[in-house]
């Protein structure tokens, strides 16, 4: 496989809210006191669409939340599970805190750079995977641990690695 920085050019493609997509974040915020407290949940709503949360969505997002642009990305930065960049159909996200460090990350990092042939930050050519670095997935007492998409993989070694990979082929 091999590098680049992006799976498409991002810049290439307009991405925006359908009437279903719309409709189905205006019955959300009608749950709320405040269409406000919906942006968390819409945030999820547009990235399970897209797999990262697109500039135009932002926008629409704001027409539809009664928002400014400023509250919608305070959001969306803050947390670290959403993507404001395109993202690979598999996001790898190797935790490389104190505790997963001392139990081998680095050495797990590397194989997966190796393996994937891309460094940390980047996604494969054919928009398969992206292999982020995360300071902390909050499951110390398994490390090292990794996510892939939303699922966590503990107790990691590179033969398990290996078989996470073959799996998705």
């Amino acid at each position: 496989m091999s590098t680049s920085t992006l799976p498409q050019n991002k810049d290439a493609v307009t991405h925006t809210l359908d009437a279903k997509l719309v409709s189905r974040i205006e019955k959300l915020a009608a749950q709320f006191p405040d269409k406000h407290s919906a942006i968390l949940p819409a945030l999820h709503i547009i990235q399970d669409e897209f797999n990262w949360v697109p500039p135009e969505t932002v926008n629409q997002l704001c027409d539809i939340l009664d928002s400014t642009p400023n509250k919608i990305y305070s959001v969306l930065t803050f947390y670290t599970m959403f993507h404001t960049e395109p993202v690979g159909k598999y996001h790898i996200q190797v935790c490389r805190n104190v505790t997963c460090s001392l139990m081998g990350a680095s050495n797990l990092i590397e194989h997966l750079t190796q393996k994937l042939n891309i460094q940390p930050g980047e996604t494969t050519s054919d928009g398969k995977f992206t292999l982020s670095l995360v300071e902390c997935l909050g499951a110390c007492g398994n490390a090292p641990v990794m996510m892939l998409n939303d699922r966590y993989h503990e107790n990691l070694t590179a033969d398990k690695i290996d078989d996470i990979l073959k799996s998705l082929e």
